[in-house]
């Protein structure tokens, strides 16, 4: 009797599991025709967008570049865009700075290095619904090709700069997509300090900036200022060219890698060394004067040919401009201590200036002479390298002398020994063994003319021509005790 009742029961459930079964398998009969007609309609929707796509051969992703032709299509740089090219149909490269789509068009900022320019794509005659959207979905920093049609516009675009003409597109291509997610936006990181915390908008910190340089050199502010740096570069090597130096390379010039403290706003563990060293007639301050000379041309060069690079940098780094005299204004180190006694600082005759007392004589200075930029002379012989002529007249001194810009020394240099028993004297009374240095001895025992020169960093001459607080803003890939990637 229990068995029967025990397999009545298993009867009926195995037949409620059948019922159950054929339920699901109905359901995914269904499921699976409702997703085959979802699909088809999908398919035919899409043939027949495309049908009815009319643009679709303007627009799209490129292949990418191989070099696998060479096109006869000259593109003009987003910096000629004026309104000189007014009604002219050309081709533009430049990356997606921003989008923003508005009905039926959609608005982009287009931008090459430190200049954009507004471009439109809008439904019309060239441009289909789909081209539109197409236009709107491209990610931020991809790069593209646009033919567009410059026209000129009744009302300033303030927020370009090309701020006359905008762009009409009729094709646009991309060459290069960007991933949808930057690291760091770059209209946060060319936002001043401080600017919109009330609104809540974001500014980068420097760690992040280091971090992702290679975004961060695409701002506006990072385009300059190596902009300029480069300008110093050439201002330095044709002013000197002209003045009949010769520009060597030697197996012993190289990236400089400093041998002190690099904790600071200035220094860097490896920096750009621009050296001058020139063989003098009668007296050490003609190579002063020559030095001078160069960073006084260096310094016009760069005020006459670079303010819209000082002008981008000064949006986001506001500073008061570089003043300079000429001639340059030449202190001797005795008055320099004479000018911070009077401030109040103590300090010994012989002692060297610590960084504090630097600007604060920079800010003196500054305050009586209206010179950004001036050169202390008659340093100390105790604070000078071995190799540094004592002065002819008073041996705790030396033929040696800084260069100051903003109260920073941006330049050692001095009238180097150039005879040999001289040198050897100088070198013992340092304690350094004269083994080590005896090929540099050696070369002056043939005869060697009275010489002198001096070494510039670089990336400090920019950081303070700009007015900027640290050193790593004008290296492109800055190394320190902390730093050594990217």
């Amino acid at each position: 009797m229990v068995k029967e009742e025990v397999q009545g029961a298993t009867e009926e459930e195995q037949q409620a599991q059948s019922k159950k079964g054929l339920k699901k398998q109905q359901k995914e009969a269904e499921k699976a025709a409702k997703k085959a007609e979802k699909q088809a309609k999908l398919a035919a929707d899409q043939h027949t967008t495309e049908e009815d796509d009319f643009a679709k051969d303007r627009y799209g992703v490129s292949a990418m570049v191989q070099s696998q032709q060479k096109l006869d299509r000259p593109l003009v740089r987003v910096h000629d865009l004026t309104v000189a090219k007014a009604d002219q149909l050309l081709w533009v490269r430049a990356r997606v700075h921003t989008s923003r789509a508005k009905g039926k068009q959609c608005f982009l900022v287009l931008r090459q290095q430190q200049f954009n320019v507004q471009a439109l794509v809008a439904v019309g005659d060239r441009a289909s619904k789909q081209m539109v959207k197409f236009a709107a979905n491209i990610t931020k920093e991809s790069i593209v090709d646009v033919e567009a049609v410059v026209r000129r516009v009744e009302q300033k675009i303030e927020s370009c700069s090309q701020q006359d003409v905008e762009l009409h597109i009729e094709r646009i291509f991309v060459i290069s997509q960007a991933e949808p997610r930057l690291p760091l936006q770059l209209d946060d990181a060319v936002r001043p300090d401080g600017e919109g915390e009330e609104e809540g908008r974001a500014t980068v910190n420097q760690d992040t900036r280091l971090d992702n340089r290679v975004i961060d050199l695409r701002t506006t502010t990072s385009q300059a200022i190596f902009r300029l740096q480069s300008g110093v570069c050439q201002l330095f090597r044709d002013t000197l060219t002209n003045k009949g130096f010769v520009e060597i390379q030697t197996p012993k010039i190289i990236s400089v890698f400093r041998a002190e403290d690099s904790n600071t706003h200035r220094h860097l563990t490896e920096f750009v060394g621009l050296d001058i060293e020139m063989a003098f007639n009668y007296h050490y301050h003609e190579v002063i004067e020559s030095i001078t000379d160069t960073m006084v041309q260096i310094f016009k060069g760069l005020r006459d040919n670079f303010q819209t690079e000082i002008q981008t940098v000064n949006k986001q780094f506001p500073s008061e401009p570089f003043k300079f005299l000429e001639p340059t204004l030449r202190l001797e180190f005795t008055e320099g201590v004479a000018m911070l006694r009077e401030a109040g600082v103590e300090m010994g005759d012989e002692e060297d200036l610590s960084t504090p007392n630097e600007k604060l004589l920079g800010r003196l200075v500054k305050e009586k002479y209206d010179t950004d930029f001036y050169v202390l002379d008659k340093y100390p012989l105790a604070v000078r390298p071995f190799y540094t002529m004592p002065d002819p007249t008073d041996r705790k001194y030396s033929n040696s002398y800084d260069m100051f810009m903003r109260g920073e020394e941006i330049l050692s240099g001095a009238q180097r020994i150039h005879d040999a028993q001289l040198l050897t004297e100088r070198a013992t009374h340092h304690q350094i063994d004269l083994e080590k240095i005896k090929a540099y001895i050696d070369s002056f025992r043939f005869g060697a003319p009275p010489h002198g020169g001096g070494g510039i960093g670089l990336e400090r001459v920019c950081m303070l021509y700009l007015g900027l607080h640290n050193v790593r803003q004008t290296s492109m890939f800055p190394r320190d005790p902390k730093r050594l990637t990217p």
